[in-house]
């Protein structure tokens, strides 16, 4: 099995979150999560004036591309090929060209490696979001995406629902 690589797609203008939507999507439904490892929308930390005050606000490194981690093969390259708002991947032709190692540093996209202090079956409150002050058991630890799935109840049911690392804290 080949080694997964850092690849660009370019998508249309303002429909990169869309696209990386579909493309998780599409990862979920045909079960691809150990060929199409991240898909990302690398964002910038900016600070605006509006108003005379200084707001913080995230732009697009690169409107109009989208960057996926993935192993490439020809089940891979249709998947992300035929999504919604893609219009192909960077590189000469219809062939994809890799990041190099170079290109990946100067970009910053290699995160240091990822310590993960949560494990299946513990119990963790969410902090922030649509879900804050829900309390759920982790069913699911995915250090790769940092998120996990923990059920929560909803309308008296048990529900798996996918959250950052960034969003709970451990009871």
């Amino acid at each position: 099995m080949s080694e997964a690589k850092w690849y660009v797609v370019h998508t249309y203008s303002g429909y990169e979150n869309k696209v990386k939507a579909n493309i998780d999507k599409t990862i979920e439904n045909r079960h691809l999560e150990d060929q199409i490892l991240e898909v990302r929308v690398p964002m910038l930390e900016v600070v605006e004036m509006k108003n005379g005050t200084q707001k913080a606000a995230q732009k697009k490194m690169f409107p109009g591309y989208v960057m996926i981690h993935m192993i490439m093969n020809d089940d891979t390259w249709y998947v992300v090929r035929n999504t919604r708002g893609v219009t192909g991947f960077v590189g000469p032709g219809s062939k994809p060209v890799p990041l190099t190692e170079a290109e990946i540093d100067a970009l910053g996209i290699m995160d240091a490696d990822i310590v993960v202090d949560f494990e299946v079956g513990e119990v963790v409150k969410v902090t922030k979001g649509a879900w804050k002050d829900t309390i759920g058991v982790i069913q699911e630890v995915n250090a790769q995406k940092q998120s996990l799935v923990i059920n929560v109840e909803l309308f008296g049911r048990e529900t798996p629902v996918e959250i950052s690392f960034a969003e709970v804290k451990k009871m």
